[in-house]
């Protein structure tokens, strides 16, 4: 297959990272989606086509992170493809602690990988992500799907996956509101006392026996954290009622999101309490003036998955609905959650 008529498409996950305590290092990946199309554009000019939550505010010129981000690859990989075609869908919400650009970094670089022929290794490709992104959480679970256990030193990254508990299911809530991961980052203090630092290994080791070994009664102990979710609390009206008392409602553990606003409650599948839980944590933040959008999401078990696929020159430049090409809406029609 020629890269001059090759149409590559990613289907990307969101994710949820910290878990709690695991700040920086724990993440797993959930069954939200972002899909990702792209080609070359030959002789023509490069294009876009983005749509979902919050995707009209981005740029539609080369300074778009897929456009940047492919690019990276490119000049890894010494290959040269000035001009794209690049088509978004995305259901993960912007600047909500789930992963929103992490997917979008993962799935441009599976994406132009693919274009190209996949001469860089998915090693690489993590490599890649973790120092764009400055942690490896979030895109270790877009890339590798389940729950990811993960460590960067600034140089090199590192990651363990482990296979969700099958009767795992979570929550989310998502507040009507944007908030920066920088701004979240800003919160936190330079330094801790050790007595907080032991608190945390210890959480965080016994979440990752805990969700390994399927020992669901214990993840209501480990998900306790003293590192970041104290200083973030006040960004967040509700969040401290939230987390004290969310296990009362059904929840076997409940963080923050990443940096949230979302907040992630984690449920047996069998609870007969899901409706409980659901109103519980849309009414607290309900009390602080706070609207919110609740879903229900299971661990995503894959990571970024890609196909490929050849198509005539004039097949991928038409628009359907949502704005994109036929052939990528007519393969993500049945999977959208809306």
């Amino acid at each position: 297959m020629g890269m001059g008529n090759r149409r590559v498409t990613v289907k990307v996950p969101a994710s949820t990272a910290n878990l709690g305590p695991g700040f920086d290092s724990l993440g797993m990946a959930l069954s939200l989606y972002a899909w990702i199309e792209m080609s070359e554009a030959g002789s023509g000019e490069t294009s876009f086509q983005l749509f979902g939550d919050g995707m009209d505010q981005l740029p539609k010129d080369k300074s778009n992170l897929l456009y940047k981000v492919a690019q990276m690859v490119f000049k890894e990989a010494g290959a040269n493809v000035p001009e794209l075609n690049i088509a978004m869908y995305s259901e993960i919400p912007l600047a909500r602690g789930l992963g929103s650009s992490a997917s979008a970094i993962i799935g441009a670089l599976v994406a132009a990988n693919a274009l190209i022929g996949s001469p860089l290794s998915k090693d690489k490709l993590f490599q890649m992500a973790t120092a764009m992104e400055g942690h490896p959480d979030n895109v270790a679970a877009s890339l590798f799907g389940g729950i990811v256990v993960s460590a960067w030193d600034g140089e090199a990254a590192q990651v363990a996956r482990i296979e969700p508990p099958e009767a795992l299911r979570t929550l989310v809530a998502i507040p009507a509101f944007h908030l920066l991961t920088e701004k979240a980052r800003h919160a936190l203090p330079s330094e801790v006392s050790m007595a907080d630092a032991v608190f945390n290994v210890g959480r965080s080791s016994l979440l990752v026996a805990a969700l390994a070994g399927g020992e669901l009664a214990l993840i209501r102990h480990a998900m306790k954290d003293k590192l970041h979710q104290p200083y973030r609390a006040a960004l967040i009206p509700g969040m401290a009622e939230i987390l004290e008392r969310a296990a009362d409602f059904g929840a076997l553990g409940v963080a923050l999101s990443g940096a949230g606003p979302t907040l992630i409650a984690f449920v047996d599948a069998a609870s007969s309490e899901k409706g409980e839980l659901e109103r519980f944590l849309q009414a607290t933040l309900q009390k602080e003036g706070i609207a919110s959008e609740c879903q229900w999401l299971a661990p995503a078990l894959s990571g970024a998955e890609v196909t490929a696929e050849t198509v005539s020159p004039s097949s991928g430049d038409k628009s359907g609905a949502f704005g994109l090409s036929p052939a990528l809406l007519e393969r993500i029609k049945g999977e959208v959650n809306a």
